[in-house]
């Protein structure tokens, strides 16, 4: 009698071997990530070097337990002055005390203009800013941020699916809400480990009650993990998608991308893509002679914004292109996903994600 072979089944949406349940247990702490912005197509203007320079001082007004390990923060400023307006898919970068700073996406109303609202899940292994959001701050408490900024536009296309995966409901909930004020087609899936690990349920039930049938709330312990293509299949037609959420997930959907109907794709990622195949090289900053190596294991990005705080950048991906700078001697591994030939051969680098060969110097000009 012949044996027979195990059949491995593919990974699921959140990249899990459904039969491991360590990997379950794994990816139960996907959407444990602080939200990373990045954009596939129709990127937006550069912002001017000066524009995340600009610090501001504000107030924690309120903060909010929205779901399991998530808080919201509502900031203004302390003279209950306006803030600068911003956009459905913005951000701002925020000043701890510790003198952390991260990024989140803005997911309050855009007509407010005297709050900013931000949602910060606890990650327990992460790098410690999240838990000293949820432990650290307190109403009245003063915080400094810059932005907001957005490399994550809403176009506003006619026909729309927004999905969100867990916490990567921040920036698809304003949209959702501008869609709905617009009159397009849109609709919205939102999923996550459980119905307590969702944030915004109120929110998103009142939005679900104004306009019936087009929200859709898919808890993984009720409906299971569903498949991107079942995901992509509720977009209503050929229309755009906007995708927030894990990696995994992310990877997913754009896998299953080609074989929709969906004619264009806009998503953005928690955290920086790992570095591959690293090698150690330098960077010299103009005609100052000062030279920075970069070691295997981090990015030319993560090397210049140490020595240079202001320098400007968003996604960190290589496609929102916010990071450009000029390399004037030297050879470029380029590994973006943004820049044309043409520009790379007049020496346009980002690097947030392109490198050099091992033990070359670049020289740029900043």
């Amino acid at each position: 009698m012949g044996t027979s072979t195990p059949v491995t089944r593919p990974p699921d949406l959140y990249g899990r071997p459904r039969s491991d349940s360590f990997m379950q247990k794994l990816a139960a702490f996907s959407d444990n990530a602080v939200t990373r912005l990045t954009r596939r197509s129709t990127p937006p203007r550069r912002p001017r070097a000066t524009e995340m320079a600009v610090i501001r001082e504000l107030v924690v007004a309120a903060k909010h337990q929205e779901a399991e390990d998530v808080v919201s923060l509502r900031l203004a400023a302390p003279d209950g002055g306006t803030l600068p307006p911003w956009q459905p898919g913005a951000h701002i970068e925020l000043h701890l005390p510790s003198g952390r700073k991260r990024q989140y996406s803005l997911c309050g109303d855009p007509a407010d203009r005297h709050r900013y609202r931000i949602a910060v899940r606890r990650i327990a292994d992460g790098g410690g800013g999240s838990a000293e959001v949820h432990d650290a701050l307190s109403d009245g408490m003063r915080v400094a941020i810059t932005g907001p900024r957005n490399a994550f536009p809403f176009a506003a296309e006619a026909s729309i699916l927004l999905i969100a995966g867990g916490i990567g409901i921040t920036p698809i909930l304003p949209m959702a809400r501008e869609a709905s004020r617009r009159g397009l087609d849109w609709r919205l899936v939102h999923t996550g480990r459980s119905r307590g690990s969702m944030p915004f349920a109120a929110e998103l039930a009142e939005l679900a009650a104004a306009a019936p049938g087009r929200v859709s709330i898919r808890p993984d312990d009720e409906s299971g993990v569903p498949e991107a293509a079942d995901l992509l299949s509720s977009i209503p037609a050929a229309g755009a998608v906007y995708c927030c959420g894990p990696a995994p997930m992310i990877d997913g959907v754009r896998r299953a991308f080609g074989g929709s109907r969906a004619a264009a794709l806009h998503f953005e990622r928690f955290a920086p893509a790992p570095i591959t195949d690293g090698r150690p090289f330098e960077l010299q900053l103009g005609d100052t002679g000062r030279v920075l190596p970069v070691p295997y294991d981090r990015s030319a990005l993560d090397v210049l914004h140490e020595a240079l705080p202001d320098l400007p950048f968003s996604c960190r991906q290589g496609f929102c292109g916010t990071c450009r700078v000029r390399v004037s001697h030297g050879h470029v591994d380029h590994r973006d996903h943004r820049l044309t030939a043409t520009e790379r051969a007049a020496g346009a680098m980002l690097p947030c994600v392109s490198r050099a060969p091992e033990g070359e110097r670049l020289v740029l000009e900043v």
